[in-house]
């Protein structure tokens, strides 16, 4: 059976604004002003939520990066849940290529970064539970992306195997994690890097969701 793992955050959906808004809540219970801009911080959003307060702490001319990020990491969690899906939109496409996947009998699951809880409200509130029967998080094994670990364990939970699996991703943890797992890695154009993503050598890329089904044939025969 054919396997076709996505990353969530800048591969299925933007999920940016709402990142943003969150890291800005946090920085506000910490007595800080809005650091973060929807639009123009969106690479560092996708990086996860202490890489957001590590960049407001430069902006703020705050030395210790760190103590910020722990301090600000569990409000901005608790915002981010709060307001999950206010900003976020599916990329054009996604829905209907995991739809023609399926039906052509591939397994479909998803790899994050994001705390396991917090996808599944995602994709819940986003109407794709039914697409994805594994997912798997930032917290469900002792390791994360890009530890291989985490996409091995969605393979497993789909009942595939590396060797007929495909990671989709946007960065380049997706494509560390796919080498280290060794399975093909097709990286998105259209997040953040837009098609800088080329210069970490994926076996392929995708400009748009229509495309997916070939690039996925083509990698997995």
């Amino acid at each position: 059976m054919r396997t076709v793992v996505f990353d969530l955050d800048g591969t299925l959906a933007d999920t940016a604004g709402d990142l943003i808004a969150a890291a800005n809540s946090a920085l506000a219970v910490l007595g800080h002003g809005p650091q973060l801009v929807m639009g123009q911080d969106d690479f560092t959003a996708f990086a996860g939520g202490r890489a957001m307060l590590r960049l407001a702490a430069s902006r703020l001319r705050i030395d210790d990066a760190e103590a910020l990020a722990d301090a600000g990491f569990a409000p901005l969690l608790a915002a981010y849940g709060r307001a999950i899906d206010t900003h976020t939109t599916l990329y054009p496409g996604a829905v209907a290529a995991v739809d023609r996947l399926r039906a052509e009998g591939h397994a479909t699951g998803i790899c994050t970064n994001k705390p396991e809880g917090l996808a599944v409200e995602l994709i819940a509130r986003l109407g794709l539970t039914s697409r994805f029967p594994a997912l798997v998080g930032a917290d469900t094994l002792p390791t994360r992306k890009p530890d291989p670990a985490p996409l091995l364990e969605t393979i497993t939970r789909l009942g595939g195997a590396p060797e007929r699996a495909v990671l989709i991703g946007d960065t380049i943890t997706d494509r560390k994690t796919a080498a280290a797992a060794g399975i093909p890695c097709v990286l998105v154009t259209f997040g953040p890097t837009g098609h800088a993503v080329a210069d970490l050598e994926p076996e392929a890329l995708l400009d748009h969701y229509d495309d997916l089904d070939r690039i996925v044939a083509d990698l997995l025969p």
